[in-house]
């Protein structure tokens, strides 16, 4: 098993200032493939039905959403994404470079490959709890609505993220906020655990094979875009469900178990277990490129701030060349 010298830990500043811009790199690169990922995990079969024109594939779902609704309800649900980008990215590389410390061979400070996908872990169920659930609620909520963005007489129900949150607080109570927080813990968690520790392997290789401290960033893209298409291949069922239970409204009385069989019942008897693993495609190029910018562009944002500080402090980074 492979394994990697644990590095000093970067201050929650460092991954705060780096990881926010990577997320709203990503965001505001990637959200419109989001937005057509939804829109084909909430179809169903009855709905094709009664509309047998609605388009099937993802490049079809998006052109009539722009034609029925705008260019711009490709961006629906976007401010409660990059509301929560900061906080999420900053708690996803933080806690995931904490839980390696802590997962460390205490007397050599080497981090396993099983450690960083422990790590990945927890990263991933961190996130989920703390700001991925309650954002991936307001986003769908706002996602879903079908009406036209050109109109100014088609007036949604949520008008905007803050709205969009206060309404559901006041209508469904706030523990709606939290639906599906399992199977979102469960996502996030097995996205975090692969997407880590195949990049962590990846640099690894590169960085050996090349003899390089630091690689450019060209390949942190190249390698982050690989390592992120592997989470939603291995987890796309519990998005699929997840993203139901999120979109519809509170039943007085059901319990999260009981949402959950019943609409993992539904798709497969009414919809066929492929549906399962519809608005894969689109999540694989929402989230694969996704990661590749989320990496680069944290990994260069790192880059200059460890400079910065290192001269500072009068030290010179074998990084600096790259920077």
């Amino acid at each position: 098993m492979t394994a990697t010298k644990s590095q000093t830990r970067t201050g929650l500043s460092t991954h705060l200032l780096a990881g926010g811009a990577a997320g709203l790199a990503e965001a505001m690169c990637c959200h419109p493939l989001d937005t057509i990922k939804v829109r084909m995990q909430l179809k169903n079969s009855r709905r094709a039905a009664i509309d047998p024109s609605a388009p099937k594939s993802f490049l079809g779902v998006g052109q009539r959403i722009v034609q029925r609704e705008g260019v711009r309800a490709l961006y629906k649900g976007l401010g409660a994404v990059v509301s929560g980008i900061v906080p999420k990215m900053a708690i996803r590389f933080s806690s995931f470079e904490y839980y390696k410390t802590l997962l460390a061979n205490k007397d050599t400070g080497v981090v396993s490959t099983s450690a960083v996908f422990l790590a990945g872990l927890g990263a991933g169920v961190t996130e989920a709890v703390a700001v991925v659930t309650p954002m991936d609620v307001v986003k769908i909520r706002l996602q879903a609505q079908r009406h036209s963005t050109v109109d100014p007489m088609d007036v949604p129900k949520y008008r905007n993220a803050v709205h969009a949150a206060f309404t559901i607080v006041k209508e469904e109570g706030p523990m709606t906020l939290y639906k599906g927080v399992a199977l979102t813990a469960l996502r996030q968690a097995t996205n975090q655990a692969v997407n880590f520790t195949f990049y962590q392997e990846f640099k690894r290789i590169a960085r050996q094979m090349q003899g390089l401290d630091e690689l450019p960033s060209y390949q942190h893209l190249i390698l982050g875009g690989v390592s992120g298409a592997m989470g939603p291949i291995s987890n796309a069922p519990i998005d699929t469900i997840k993203t139901r239970i999120q979109k519809a409204t509170t039943v007085a009385g059901e319990s999260g178990w009981t949402r959950f069989v019943t609409v993992t019942r539904d798709i497969a008897q009414k919809e066929g277990y492929k549906a399962f693993y519809r608005g894969l495609t689109p999540r694989i190029l929402r989230v694969a490129p996704g990661q590749a910018i989320t990496f680069m562009v944290y990994e260069k944002v790192k880059t200059w701030i460890d400079i910065w500080n290192a001269r500072s402090q009068h030290i010179r980074l074998p990084s600096e060349k790259y920077a």
